[in-house]
């Protein structure tokens, strides 16, 4: 059999839908794909690279000689080059040979839709069947009750290469290996979601994978695709979903990824101005060419539809929303209203939000975006980028620079632990102490607390279960459920034998604790996005450094009071006022002695008195324990 038949899985339809930037399952058509012709199993392989004088696929089924299976060029002005091999079989390795028509450049490549890569260094792509047996669709069925705006979210952030190492040789854990240990930890732990740091094939591990080279292939240095599906099917089956990192927004300059494609600036932007991100020293991608922007979102469809994906978290957004975005005077253009925005990104975003919740409407996109652009997280018909979520980077910026300091100087920067709930509710906010607050010399969160250990750990209870009771989602990353001392590294696992001490010990019963509350009490999630749902009761006692909030459902049904006592001195007789009367029973103390704490508290709960106070006609009369954060909820109507 000819080895440049006529096949084609393209037809007109595809072309049209590829070329107006609206083909979001490209990775149905380009690629490798093993099919069977005439009797004959081979591979159809399909690549754009419409500025090629000549393509061929090389590999080790033609001892990777430039010359033995060319592709052909389709006569429709596609730029794609097809053919059919025989005989060559799944677990073949091969790239792409490109002649350019230009300057004489040619070039080994990797397929952009490869789904399967060699390990790093190796830079083969590889032919693979996405087969899977799935067992999840019980979750699948019922999804939307998870990942819902008013459901629970608590996301458990992960790199998968370091939150467990092989006992002995300090390998990393495969797709498999973690499949067995980490779905029961995040379950027994109350996270209703894990967020994995870029799983997608990345040259350079210590990127943690936020340099993507492969949009349509988890990385292999943990094992295969499927094990990958197998990961998220029992994180599935243990009732957590799973949220992916996904970068749009650079890629690596790596020669035999997307740089320079065809000899041309194909996938990324060819104006010098706008091509490089100086920050990363990696290309951008073109969004204002429609190719690209069907290659996008189909990396996007791929994970939410082959991987059965919950979500996407966007990164570094706000490098795709400015033309000056890290950039000096002269080294950026403005866009053609002399602006800095980047309109092409901005359309890109928008299709890409619309896109995704018209086919999978039960999943959420989250955006990493670190400025006050507006209306991130609010639909694009009311003018908006159409994300479910944003990153609350503000909050995160504010909360642990306050938490840093002394207790003893807290009062005077009071503002900055009250100024959040004055926009808490412009986006639909995740509240993130992510990867990011634990690298590059900032230290642990542990180690941000000041004070003794013991100071230390009733901090860090106190600011967690502070970004527990505030409005917004929640995101912890790995360690700091625990406490753990070193500042993170992706070399090594996590500092799980801090757990045999009772300081560590305890913060993990807290947070443990923290996220039953949180996902079994319609008042703390119900409304985090709803500005009814929350209610200050005094945020005006910066001397004392207390502050006190009410949380409500949206039926105003049920009431949960919090209160936070900033400084390690004790507030005995310290009176709140309360919208109700009966008893409030005392749901959650970071002061226990079970956390580690010293075991001031309420005594389990107590009875409002008809005393008005804070312009409500009655109050509680509590015992504040020091560096502490108290959860009432009225059993009363």
């Amino acid at each position: 059999m000819s080895r440049t038949n006529e096949l084609s899985l393209l037809n007109e339809e595809d072309i049209y839908l590829f070329k107006e930037g609206r083909h979001f399952r490209l990775y149905e058509k380009l690629g490798a794909h093993p099919v069977e012709v005439g009797g004959d199993e081979g591979v159809y392989f399909a690549v754009w690279a419409p500025n090629a004088a000549a393509v061929s696929v090389i590999g080790d089924f033609n001892s990777w000689e430039k010359s033995r299976d060319p592709l052909r060029w389709r006569q429709d002005d596609s730029g794609i080059w097809e053919g059919f091999i025989p005989g060559v079989k799944g677990g073949a390795r091969y790239k792409y040979h490109i002649t350019s028509r230009y300057n004489g450049y040619t070039v080994d490549k990797g397929d952009p839709f490869a789904f399967y890569w060699e390990l790093p260094p190796n830079t083969a792509s590889i032919v693979w069947d996405l087969s899977y047996g799935w067992g999840d669709s019980q979750w699948m069925r019922g999804r939307s009750r998870h990942n819902s705006q008013s459901s629970p979210f608590s996301l458990y952030e992960v790199h998968l290469g370091s939150w467990r190492r092989a006992p002995g040789d300090n390998r990393w854990l495969t797709y498999l290996e973690t499949s067995k240990t980490l779905p029961s930890y995040v379950r027994e732990m109350g996270f209703t979601h894990v967020e994995l740091m870029p799983v997608m094939e990345h040259p350079f591990y210590g990127s943690w994978g936020y340099q993507t080279l492969g949009y349509f292939a988890p990385t292999s240095r943990y094992g295969t695709p499927q094990d990958l599906m197998a990961l998220i099917g029992a994180l599935h089956e243990d009732g957590v979903g799973v949220v992916l990192d996904w970068v749009p927004s650079h890629f690596p300059t790596d020669e035999y990824g997307l740089v320079y494609f065809d000899g041309t600036h194909l996938f990324e932007y060819s104006d010098p101005r706008k091509r490089r991100n100086p920050d990363w020293n990696s290309y951008i991608f073109d969004y204002g060419k429609r190719e690209v922007v069907s290659f996008l979102i189909s990396s996007a469809f791929f994970w939410l539809d082959r991987y059965h994906a919950d979500g996407l978290r966007v990164d570094a957004v706000s490098s795709m929303l400015y033309l000056d975005y890290s950039k000096k005077p002269g080294e950026w253009t403005p866009n053609k209203y002399g602006g800095r925005e980047n309109l092409e990104a901005i359309s890109f975003l928008r299709l890409l939000n619309e896109a995704v919740y018209l086919e999978f409407p039960d999943v959420q996109t989250i955006a990493e975006e670190s400025t006050a652009w507006p209306m991130v997280s609010r639909p694009t018909y009311a003018g908006g980028l159409g994300f479910g979520m944003k990153w609350n980077m503000g909050w995160m910026h504010d909360t642990l620079g306050y938490f840093s300091k002394d207790p003893l100087y807290r009062k005077y920067h009071h503002d900055a632990l009250t100024f959040s709930i004055w926009y808490a509710f412009s986006e639909n906010f995740v509240l993130p102490l992510s990867h990011d607050e634990v690298v590059y010399g900032k230290g642990s969160l542990i180690n941000k607390m000041p004070g003794d250990q013991w100071q230390k750990f009733a901090n860090l209870r106190l600011l967690i279960g502070y970004m527990y009771a505030h409005s917004g989602k929640k995101l912890l990353f790995m360690g700091g459920e625990f406490g753990q001392f070193s500042e993170w590294s992706h070399e090594r696992e996590l500092e799980w034998h801090l757990l045999g001490s009772q300081f560590n010990n305890g913060l993990q019963k807290w947070v443990q604790d923290l996220n039953k509350l949180y996902a079994n009490e319609k008042a703390l999630h119900e409304t985090d996005f709803d500005p009814g749902g929350f209610e200050w009761v005094d945020y005006k006692d910066w001397s004392q450094s207390v502050i006190s909030f009410l949380r409500k459902d949206k039926a105003d049904e049920e009431v949960f009071l919090i209160v936070c006592n900033m400084t390690p001195v004790p507030r005995l007789n310290y009176r709140v006022g309360v919208p109700r009367g009966g008893a409030w029973k005392e749901a959650l103390n970071s002061d226990a002695t079970i956390y580690g704490g010293s075991g001031h508290g309420n005594f389990g709960g107590t009875d409002a008195t008809p005393v008005p106070f804070h312009g409500m006609r009655n109050s509680l009369s509590l015992t504040l324990p020091p560096l502490g954060v108290l959860f009432f909820k009225s059993e009363g109507h």
